[in-house]
């Protein structure tokens, strides 16, 4: 199953299933066009926001 959202580390909201990627990596999927989760918000904590 691809990814489908990128979470921040504590995020209550990214489930059972997921797989922590590097900073680096977790950067270019949101800057990708990867949906960021709204709760979490790891586009504003790793500064990809446009």
């Amino acid at each position: 199953m691809p990814p489908i959202e990128v979470h921040a580390g504590g995020c209550y909201t990214a489930g059972r299933r997921r797989r922590p990627v590097p900073r680096d990596e977790a950067r270019r999927l949101l800057t990708s066009g990867m949906r960021a989760c709204t709760h979490c918000k790891p586009d504003a904590q790793l500064r990809t926001l446009d």
